[in-house]
């Protein structure tokens, strides 16, 4: 669904990645690993076109994306959930979920407003309220939802429950094991390894803005010398 074969990117005259190779299958749910500051946030925008890669190829469903303009990757199927969340402040929740509604690429069984209640229930309770009133648990739900009424075929998230509060963290994680078994293809970046360990298919860790390593997580747990070289975790 989504292919990086040998992608650079980088601010200006500065290169962050180097030859990154990642792939998500139909279905898998992928994460990418890394501390802070080692190119996990300018992956994302070079698949998203924020920030267009300088060399190598992007594909996503089989169509070049590598230089296309951000809005035409999202009408192509990418479903952006951005660091930071970026709703827009002055929207209520309910308008912010259904701006960019669309089923572009005729899901059988498209996301809806009720389909995403029902998966995010506390959305219902504030439908009428604005973006900037929200706390930062809506706005990340907000955002979910969102991307989802987008109907993807790829679903990306930037930091999924970041400081956010444990009571939320666990609704977000359990939001993402839902999509798991419905099929959503996804990528997913945050710093709870325990969660991602759980949710993964296939694992990548990034450093200095190369992959490192990549595997299942069977095979990542089992490299405890790995983890606290590249994570600075222990298993």
């Amino acid at each position: 669904m989504l292919s990086l074969d040998r992608v650079a990117a980088g601010y200006g005259q500065s290169q962050v990645l180097f030859d990154v190779n990642l792939e998500i299958g139909d279905g898998e749910v992928v994460t990418l690993l890394g501390r802070n500051g080692m190119g996990k946030t300018t992956t994302v925008r070079a698949i998203a076109g924020l920030n267009p890669a300088s060399a190598g190829r992007i594909t996503l469903a089989d169509e070049e994306i590598t230089k296309a303009a951000p809005h035409r990757i999202a009408r192509l199927g990418l479903g952006l959930v951005p660091e930071g969340r970026r709703i827009f402040p002055t929207l209520t929740a309910h308008e912010n979920l259904v701006a960019t509604a669309a089923n572009r690429h005729r899901a059988q069984s498209p996301w809806t407003l009720a389909r995403v209640h029902e998966l995010l229930p506390a959305l219902r309770d504030v439908a009428d309220r604005p973006g900037h009133a929200l706390s930062g648990g809506e706005q990340q739900m907000v955002a979910i939802g969102r991307a989802l009424l987008t109907n993807p075929q790829v679903l990306v998230l930037d930091e999924a429950a970041e400081g956010l509060a444990p009571m939320v963290r666990r609704a977000i994680w359990d939001c993402l094991r839902a999509l798991k078994e419905t099929g959503q293809s996804i990528l997913v970046i945050d710093q709870n390894l325990e969660a991602l360990l759980e949710l993964g298919d296939r694992h990548y860790i990034m450093e200095k803005g190369r992959v490192v390593w990549q595997g299942d997580s069977d095979a990542l747990a089992a490299e405890p010398a790995l983890l606290q070289r590249h994570l600075g975790v222990a298993s």
